[in-house]
């Protein structure tokens, strides 16, 4: 790996740091050599600080290390993407990144579809929204209608309609989604249990 240190008259370059597992970012810092060096040595990222004028390896005080997973270098070779596993806060203020976000994973759209349903659950009525209608029947009504949508996907999955497959395919999640958050869980407590799984 050829990283061009040299293309700032300080030898330092750019290191994003990300959460591996929720691909957030957390913090950004900058490296010369001997904090790279240290880096995979040690398996705790560790920067070169422009403050205190020396190498410091992030959680050397609070014990919230960035340990260690994968690295890479952009296309110009002067930008580190650093993917790590944080053992606690990344920010030095106590938060979860440097820009005050939780670091929970995301979904991005289906995690916003989860979003709308939590409201049309909260705010909506049944004359007004499809979602509340469904909550308002209550949990037979809803484990039903997933039942149907699943049948439907198995019935369009031996045919040879895409278009109507993929259809199904997306009714079957919505209402899935739906009874989730009946039964009063997220996807994420899904992928929870499939991730415990692979251990």
């Amino acid at each position: 790996m050829n990283i061009d240190f040299s293309k700032n008259s300080d030898g330092l370059i750019p290191a994003i740091i990300q959460d591996n597992e929720t691909k957030n970012v957390l913090m950004l810092g900058y490296m010369n050599q001997d904090a790279l060096d240290t880096t995979l040595a040690t398996k705790k990222v560790t920067f070169f600080s422009r403050t205190k004028n020396r190498l410091w390896t992030k959680g050397e005080e609070s014990g919230s290390f960035l340990n260690l997973v994968s690295f890479a270098l952009d296309c110009d070779n002067d930008t580190l993407l650093i993917q790590v596993k944080p053992a606690g806060p990344t920010c030095h203020k106590g938060t979860d990144t440097c820009w005050n976000k939780d670091n929970t994973q995301n979904f991005g759209f289906l995690s916003q579809l989860e979003q709308i349903i939590q409201q049309r659950k909260e705010q909506a009525t049944s004359e007004t929204s499809y979602v509340a209608s469904l909550f308002e029947k209550g949990i037979n009504k809803i484990a039903q209608k997933v039942g149907e949508e699943a049948v439907e996907v198995v019935i369009e999955a031996k045919d040879s309609n895409d278009n109507l497959f993929l259809s199904e395919s997306a009714d079957l999640l919505f209402h899935y989604l739906i009874l989730l958050q009946a039964k009063g869980f997220q996807l994420n407590d899904v992928v929870n249990v499939l991730k415990n799984r692979d251990k």
